[in-house]
């Protein structure tokens, strides 16, 4: 049976994940670029977890400060790996447009030497 105090301590971090999520939504996110969107992100979702597996374990606080800090490092990752395969693309690209504009055809794998 649970206590009633594990079930006030609940409704207390369910009140405050809800009011910082409305206040995030109602914030927006028009005007972040995109390094600012996903870290943003990987911190709000890194702050939820962490407060659900902290309230389980005994210190949602804490659990929320540590899922905050790993989702904002886990954002920062992402963002620069989604740049990195866009700066590839990009270099690929501008790579077969020069050599169309050239004339030169990309060999193909299927032709004859």
């Amino acid at each position: 049976m649970v206590s009633s105090t594990a079930c006030t301590s609940m409704n207390r971090i369910t009140a405050f994940a809800g009011i910082f999520c409305m206040t995030a939504y109602l914030s927006g996110c028009a005007n972040l670029s995109d390094t600012q969107q996903r870290t943003m992100s990987g911190t709000l979702m890194g702050t939820g977890g962490g407060a659900v597996i902290g309230a389980i374990a005994g210190n949602a606080a804490m659990g929320a400060g540590i899922g905050a800090a790993a989702g904002l490092l886990g954002g920062y990752l992402y963002d620069q790996h989604e740049k990195s395969k866009q700066r590839a693309y990009q270099q690929g690209y501008n790579s077969g447009s020069q050599s169309s504009q050239k004339g030169n055809k990309p060999a193909s794998p299927w032709s004859n030497p």
